[in-house]
């Protein structure tokens, strides 16, 4: 299998540290707020990526935090914690926050068929495994304390930009909203922990030899993959934004503690963009996988758009887009579902197929082609139905989006939902929005629906195509 790996620049190939066992960690939410489809798409890369190496025959076991402390707005050692934010926008507890997030983001989460790690674990959890990690950074002199903080030197590392090959020069001062902090020795520096000297009023706080306090986000990761997976980590991912500084904080931390090279291959995934740019929390209104949903569009159809294009590659989303990717999937899963079972499995073809579907996803995780072999197994004269079922239900292990379901199961949905678009036109009629009633009648029949206006009522007709 080849990735394309941050840490080099380069595509190469994937040798866990133990033959036939991956230790993969991934980013987990800030529960501060709702996970918008933007982060949503980077879970979907993790998902595609555990789903393929557990499907080349891979041992693999994943950790994923979930951050309930410690993450300040600037991303750096500058603004609010974003759980007080939260707290002084919803007038509740940071662990009510959390907790009301955390289960919003673990429903979009599986609404989009995403695993859930073999490990999750809330940084609030593993205080006396940041504590041990800090402890032995001061011994080593990798850390110091300045202002009853405790920062991380940077100065003691030849190679601390490793991740990104940045100049220190141009860091200091180059992300918007960073302030400078007089407690540092050198501005790049990073805190591992917070007192009360610089947020007194937080309200997550836990002793520690240096006083009342709480951890700095970077060292969360760090504390939870070393307790959880070991010294030797093979996969670490990530969203693109977390690799400087977060991801260039844990390297430090880690590598330091542990005195050797900790994470081999770095993955990371590309933003989702809209018209106005990156999506962000920081933007007002929040677009949710749960909002799509409730606007009629079938989570798992954003979970195709997704694997239709690279997971390096910057994605954009319209509704258009998300409409084009629905109207392809419900297209594909009515001609999976006009497959019957008529003979006997050929292997030989059949593994034909695994092959040529393998090979796309060992190449750095190519989900639009790997799209392409299923289609290829459709159009084959070759194969008999039963070969193409079992095929698409092979395939379907990594591409999770539930290809083979019962007609009934597909037909009852649609039914739903034309039924309840022929309701608001009716709510549109009665309210003299002529122009609402006719744009719902034209979207429908631009989907193959013809509305029929009777004395009794409204019925419909789907036209074959």
């Amino acid at each position: 299998m080849k990735l394309y790996n941050t840490l080099t620049k380069k595509v190469e190939d994937f040798i866990p540290y133990e033959e036939g066992k991956v230790k993969l960690y991934t980013c987990g939410p800030t529960v501060y707020h709702y996970a918008h489809i933007g982060n949503i798409r980077n879970y979907i890369g993790h998902d595609i990526l555990d789903k393929t190496l557990r499907y080349l025959g891979y041992d693999v076991t994943r950790a994923m935090n979930i951050t309930d402390v410690g993450h300040l707005t600037s991303d750096s050692d500058s603004g609010e914690d974003k759980m007080e934010v939260a707290k002084k926008r919803e007038h509740k507890s940071a662990m009510e926050i959390a907790k009301f997030y955390t289960d919003a983001f673990f429903v979009d989460f599986g609404m989009v068929n995403c695993r859930v790690p073999e490990i999750v674990s809330p940084a609030t959890e593993n205080i006396d495994e940041y504590i041990k990690i800090i402890t032995k950074l001061l011994e080593t002199d990798y850390a110091y304390q300045s202002g009853g903080n405790i920062y991380f030197d940077i100065s003691k590392l030849d190679n601390y930009y490793c991740l990104t090959n940045q100049d220190s020069n141009l860091v200091i001062g180059a992300r918007e909203g960073v302030e400078e902090d007089s407690n540092k020795r050198n501005q790049a520096d990073f805190a591992l922990w917070f007192t009360t000297s610089k947020f007194e009023n937080h309200e997550l706080l836990w002793d520690s030899p240096w006083g009342k306090g709480y951890p700095g986000w970077h060292i969360e990761c760090t504390g939870i993959s070393i307790k959880y997976l070991g010294e030797h980590l093979d996969i670490h991912g990530g969203g693109v934004d977390n690799i400087f500084p977060h991801h260039t904080n844990e390297i430090a931390q880690s590598e330091a503690y542990l005195g050797h090279k900790w994470c081999n291959y770095w993955f990371h995934n590309e933003h989702l963009l809209d018209e106005s740019g990156k999506m962000s929390k920081s933007k007002g209104g929040i677009l949710t996988v749960s909002v799509l949903k409730e606007q009629g569009y079938d989570p798992i159809a954003f979970r195709f758009m997704c694997l239709g294009s690279h997971y390096r590659k910057q994605l954009m989303f319209s509704y258009d887009n998300l409409e084009q990717a629905q109207n392809t999937l419900n297209k594909l899963k009515k001609r999976v579902n006009l497959l019957k079972e008529n003979g006997e499995l050929d292997k030989e073809l059949f593994d034909l197929y695994v092959s040529k579907f393998k090979e796309q996803l060992e190449n750095d995780l190519n989900t639009s082609n790997a799209l392409t072999v299923l289609y290829e197994v459709l159009k084959d004269d070759k194969l008999n139905d039963t070969t193409k079922i079992k095929l698409i239900e092979d395939f379907d292990k990594v591409l999770s989006l539930n290809l083979i379901v019962e007609e009934e199961s597909i037909d009852s949905d649609l039914d739903k939902e034309i039924r309840e678009k022929i309701e608001e036109r009716k709510e549109a009629k009665a309210n003299k929005d002529y122009a609402l009633a006719d744009q719902i009648r034209d979207d429908l029949a631009s989907k193959g629906i013809k509305l029929i206006d009777t004395k009794d009522g409204t019925t419909y007709e789907i036209i074959k195509d």
